[in-house]
């Protein structure tokens, strides 16, 4: 039987009059990973910061790895990673004697050469961390989330700064450790990086979760009418259908075969997250 790795039951955080989370539930298998996608000030942040055990939380349940984050024991301490949207890093020090240093808080840490390897950073090892660029000091943070071998790693826009292959190599960091069974929550304002991860994804709009799924299916997309363009007598047509393999063949009868520039598509992610958070009354 799955386990769960995190639970909520009316969460609720309030900032004087201001309801920054709202009652969200919420339950995360173990070995899931979990996006949670909104615009700022939604309250996800607030909502992972309450998880991780930085904040105190005015109302509802929570449990993470079968603890109160509100009352961590150096043991659950231990089973948690965090790559926090910022981080003050050790300037003078090494990537290496960096990577070393935050290893031994942990009583089963990685390799820290492994780690280095696993974030890319092999050949910046020996560099100072104030040499490094952005996106290779991001790598860092990453590094030091995973050093301690985390049954769950919550990671809060980690790719910030990232070039598009340094993004595709976190990407596969990420699918392997799913793989070795690590539970994670990421936050991302990337959808594209929701979509190749993300067993489920919830969003959040004005401190409550408006839609909750797989990224395949979030807000009925699946089941969306698709939209079916070619271009006939020199001009590009659409429709919109909810049967387009019928559509494919009534035009290809018509025009005799082939359909010239033929494009299927259903709504995006990016289409389906944009209609929920416009939905919500501010």
């Amino acid at each position: 039987m799955t386990q769960t790795a995190v639970k909520v039951r009316g969460l609720t955080k309030r900032y004087r009059e201001v309801r920054a989370v709202d009652g969200i539930d919420l339950t995360i298998a173990e070995g899931e990973v979990f996006a949670i996608l909104g615009p700022n000030g939604a309250g996800k942040s607030t909502t992972v910061e309450i998880l991780e055990g930085y904040r105190r939380r005015d109302a509802g349940e929570v449990s993470v790895l079968g603890v109160d984050p509100a009352h961590p024991t150096r043991q659950w301490r231990d089973r948690i990673g965090i790559v926090l949207q910022t981080a003050n890093d050790t300037a003078e020090l090494t990537v290496r004697e960096t990577v070393r240093h935050f290893a031994g808080y942990y009583p089963t840490a990685g390799d820290p050469d492994e780690v280095i390897a696993r974030v890319g950073l092999t050949e910046q090892a020996g560099k100072r961390i104030r040499q490094l660029s952005g996106g290779q000091r991001r790598r860092v943070d990453v590094a030091l989330g995973i050093v301690g071998r985390p049954r769950l790693l919550f990671l809060d826009e980690p790719t910030t700064g990232f070039d598009p292959e340094a993004r595709r190599r976190f990407w596969e960091l990420i699918e392997d450790l799913a793989r070795d069974g690590t539970t994670i929550v990421l936050t991302t304002h990337y959808l594209d990086e929701a979509e190749a991860l993300a067993n489920r994804v919830a969003v959040i709009a004005q401190g409550r979760i408006v839609a909750e799924g797989r990224p395949a299916t979030l807000g009925g997309r699946a089941s969306a009418k698709a939209t079916v363009s070619w271009l006939e007598g020199g001009e590009r047509r659409r429709v919109e259908t909810g049967a387009p393999t019928e559509t494919i063949v009534e035009l290809s009868g018509r025009l005799g075969g082939e359909i010239p520039e033929l494009t299927v598509t259903r709504p995006s992610l990016e289409d389906v997250y944009m209609n929920l958070i416009a939905e919500v009354p501010r």
